[in-house]
């Protein structure tokens, strides 16, 4: 399977890299299955329904999460209904939406996807290395015709990250890092058969702080006073991604490449048969 995972998509610029790009890199990568965080992408905090299948429109097959997902009040009656959004499973039980389902790919295979936030620096959410177990324990790879498992970890430190990936090294797929809104250079397929990424970046302008308007944040920095509220960055994003492929039979990793596509940081797509 052809899998690709796109970082977090910050305000309209984010989403005009999706809209511009996605689609041409569906096609030219021969990708069986999309997944892009969204948690950014309506004015850099949360997503909305419009937004939603915006994304699905140009070539997303699932949207996940992070501690961002509540920021549209309209995203909580939503999420309810649309099972291709996601948000972090190791919430509270109640919380609204999943954190985790079952998708079709190409040719009848299945491929589980699943949100989990991390807790170092972050909210004080449920164990997400135990809520992802307890879904491990229901589905194995390259059982009941699943071929792949990808898990989008949102969380502040690397080193929780990394915990992460050796946790599950050779039960998933993918182990990707969402939230900091910057590409890592550590992309790799672990010991065991895991491909890793600690955090894919963001689809947004990098002339900017994480996806904001750099003057704001300069100013709360070096100033440490009230300042007006932060907005996104406004010229051209880069869309950052990651590119998978895996072994049918086993769902493990064969090939794992970072892609970045238009802005300001250096481009690379991965070239495919």
């Amino acid at each position: 399977m052809r899998l690709l995972f796109c970082g977090d998509v910050v305000g309209r610029s984010g989403r005009d890299a999706i809209v511009a790009h996605l689609p041409g890199l569906r096609r030219d990568l021969k990708l069986d299955f999309v997944i892009v965080n969204g948690e950014n992408a309506a004015s850099g905090f949360g997503i909305t329904e419009k937004i939603c299948k915006q994304f699905f429109d140009h070539g997303a097959d699932v949207v996940s999460g992070g501690n961002h997902s509540w920021d549209q009040r309209d995203c909580m009656v939503y999420i309810n209904k649309e099972n291709r959004l996601l948000r972090p499973l190791n919430y509270p039980e109640g919380a609204p939406g999943r954190g985790a389902a079952l998708y079709e790919a190409p040719g009848g295979r299945k491929i589980m996807v699943m949100n989990a936030m991390g807790r170092v620096f972050m909210d004080p959410l449920d164990d997400p290395f135990a809520a992802i177990s307890k879904i491990l324990d229901r589905y194995k790879m390259g059982q009941q015709g699943l071929s792949a498992v990808v898990v989008d970890f949102h969380g502040e430190a690397t080193s929780e990250k990394m915990a992460m990936g050796h946790f599950l090294d050779g039960k998933v797929s993918l182990v990707v890092g969402t939230h900091t809104h910057v590409p890592t250079a550590d992309h790799t397929v672990l010991p065991n058969g895991t491909a890793y990424q600690s955090d894919v970046g963001m689809t947004g302008d990098y002339d900017s702080v994480i996806g904001m308007k750099k003057e704001v944040p300069v100013a709360r920095f070096t100033k440490k006073l009230p300042t007006e509220r932060m907005s996104p960055a406004v010229g051209e994003a880069t869309l950052c991604a990651l590119y998978v492929e895996t072994d049918d039979a086993t769902g493990l990793a064969t090939r794992v490449e970072p892609v970045r596509v238009g802005g300001r940081l250096s481009q690379t797509i991965p070239q495919v048969d």
